[in-house]
């Protein structure tokens, strides 16, 4: 494993004078991390109960969330622009106040009974700026901690997250039964959370960053968001597959938690164990990591029996947050300081887009040719990271695919 360099400060600044100050709003990023995510973690149940109510079934909800992340996708590297020229923080304060009246609209046109058409509106206005404000929140990370810390920080992140996800859809079941549109209000309030929390980095803004602007579509930030949509993919299809995985095995559908609780706990425990080694992976750890992935959606998509397919899970679970937290290290590396939050929006919308794969292809043909599919192309971008890595390695001892300066990155 290979430590980043501690004298690296344009991606995270020195340390700052006053430890325990430092520590604090450190302690504020992680709480704004963690609930960043809530709306999208409890909007599919939240948006489903409201449909429910004023449609009769489930599938505006389904609508609502497509909608959002449609919105996300188109959203992310446009709206990321608009605030070049502003401080960091304020940046993300507005995003997430504009998602925040959004949701508490639909809140309220929910328990007024509006048209369903406005709640599909206000859903895509909110997912638009999901990928923006992720790509400002962890430009602040930059600001916040040395380099030589980011994989600690990134895992910590990471565990949240999951823990997120866990207990969102959880919070607005409970609630969904008192009011559907209290439940979606709760989501709202607390992704407000980080408009309140988010700490200040001065006036730091991307457009007074300095060096050479750059292409965001260079191979090698290609091939790593490839690689976090494909991943993207395999998780979605096995969370959003869950139900029809235990009526395939002949199990009630409530019984569907018994494949995603295993693979959000693994997952926890990967971000746990990111940020206790601290270190950014090497080469080759991540072609183990991918290869692992892979392995993990294979056994999924071979449904031999309820064990190999926890087990399966459980594999993808782990490697989760390893594989995330490098794939924001080596952007950071990669990116144009000028367009640190636009990459990290696009590498939250890469991930969107493999959920929005995985949904398409569960909806068009059914769940064992969908694992198929996800697991062939979990497999494809790992075989590339394999080829390219080795080419790289054969014609240059230096960094891996493409990085700069990162010293042990070749072991």
């Amino acid at each position: 494993m290979a430590r980043l360099p501690k004298d690296q400060t344009e991606g995270g600044g020195a340390h700052p004078p006053d430890r325990s100050a430092n520590r604090w709003a450190l302690l504020r990023w992680f709480i704004s991390s963690a609930t960043l995510g809530v709306p999208q973690a409890g909007g599919p149940i939240a948006f489903s109960l409201v449909a429910l109510v004023l449609t009769g079934h489930t599938r505006g909800g389904a609508a609502m969330m497509l909608a959002m992340m449609l919105a996300q996708v188109a959203g992310a590297v446009p709206i990321a622009r608009l605030g070049r020229s502003l401080p960091l923080a304020t940046v993300l304060r507005v995003l997430v106040i504009v998602r925040t009246l959004a949701l508490a609209s639909i809140a309220l046109l929910g328990a007024s009974e509006a048209s369903f058409t406005w709640l599909i509106v206000l859903a895509a206005l909110a997912g638009s700026v999901n990928g923006a404000a992720y790509g400002y929140l962890r430009a602040v990370l930059n600001h916040l901690t040395p380099s030589s810390r980011f994989p600690r920080a990134l895992g910590i992140a990471a565990a949240l997250n999951e823990t997120t996800f866990v207990l969102a859809p959880v919070v607005a079941s409970g609630l969904g039964t008192l009011s559907p549109a209290l439940a979606v209000l709760a989501l709202a309030v607390l992704g407000a959370v980080p408009a309140l929390l988010v700490p200040n980095t001065g006036s730091t803004h991307i457009a007074g960053a300095k060096g050479p602007t750059g292409s965001m579509m260079s191979a090698s930030i290609l091939l790593w968001l490839a690689c976090a949509m494909a991943g993207g993919s395999v998780v979605a299809s096995i969370e959003i597959g869950a139900v029809a995985l235990a009526l395939n095995f002949g199990y009630e559908p409530a019984l569907a938690i018994m494949f995603t609780v295993p693979l959000c706990l693994a997952s926890v425990t990967g971000g746990l164990w990111v940020s206790v080694r601290n270190r950014m992976a090497t080469r080759k750890t991540v072609l183990a990591q991918l290869f692992v992935m892979a392995l993990g959606s294979a056994l999924a998509a071979l449904e031999l029996s309820v064990a190999t397919t926890v087990v399966g899970a459980v594999l993808i679970g782990l490697v989760l947050a390893p594989l995330g937290t490098y794939y924001s290290l080596i952007l950071d590396t990669l990116a144009a300081p000028q367009r640190r939050a636009e990459l990290f929006a696009l590498l939250r919308t890469a991930n969107a887009v493999g959920v929005i794969f995985a949904s398409a292809t569960l909806t068009v043909v059914s769940l064992s040719v969908a694992l198929i599919v996800v697991t062939g192309l979990m497999m494809s971008v790992t075989l590339a990271v394999a080829i390219v890595s080795a080419r790289r390695q054969a014609t240059s001892p230096a960094p891996p695919l493409g990085v700069p300066t990162l010293p042990g990155s070749n072991s």
